[in-house]
């Protein structure tokens, strides 16, 4: 009896809440004020690791270009080829959206924390991990870019949203793993 009514119970509410939930529905909201400075205090203070690494590549312009290319082929989906969502279509779409790199939120990370958000990507954000894809030389050559980018905008739209066919005839580039010459230069 008592199995019978419990049953019973649990099988209204269900059928409640299906109702409230059609004619209600269910949506996605962003994040309120309160809880953007919430979780950005989080993610600075404690989420986000490796705040006293020091970047070991010099601030050379060559490091800077390394890490252009770098960026350009593993962060322009989602951040555009400057670094500030240029040309990205779903960049404001998603929820939390993707950020300007040139942002003041991300510029207050130090070297240390962004190489640690590249390597481990940063839940629960869409930023995914690039352990495995990307060496420690390329994570720090990105790093040495972002803190250089260019003015917003200048570097046009990423040919993966603009339909276009800049490659081709271009010869293909090697990235510092993959280059025995670059690797040399750059220690």
């Amino acid at each position: 009896m008592l199995v019978a009514t419990l049953a019973g119970s649990l099988s209204l509410v269900a059928l409640l809440g299906g109702i409230a939930l059609s004619i209600h529905g269910v949506q996605a909201r962003p994040p309120g004020k309160w809880e953007t400075r919430i979780f950005s205090w989080a993610k600075h203070s404690f989420l986000v690791r490796s705040k006293h690494l020091t970047n070991p590549l010099p601030a050379t312009p060559e490091n800077t270009a390394d890490g252009q290319q770098n960026f350009s082929h593993y962060c322009f989906v989602c951040h555009g080829l400057d670094g500030q969502n240029t040309g990205v279509p779903f960049a404001d779409a998603m929820s939390p959206s993707v950020p300007s790199l040139a942002s003041v939120e991300v510029q207050t990370y130090t070297d240390g924390q962004l190489h640690w958000v590249i390597k481990n990507g940063l839940w629960p954000s869409g930023m995914p991990a690039s352990r495995g894809i990307l060496t420690d030389d390329e994570i720090w050559s990105i790093v040495r870019y972002v803190r250089n980018l260019p003015r917003a905008g200048s570097l046009g739209e990423p040919q993966a949203y603009t339909g276009e066919d800049r490659g081709a005839g271009l010869e293909p580039v090697l990235s510092p793993t993959q280059n025995p010459a670059k690797q040399k230069k750059r220690r």
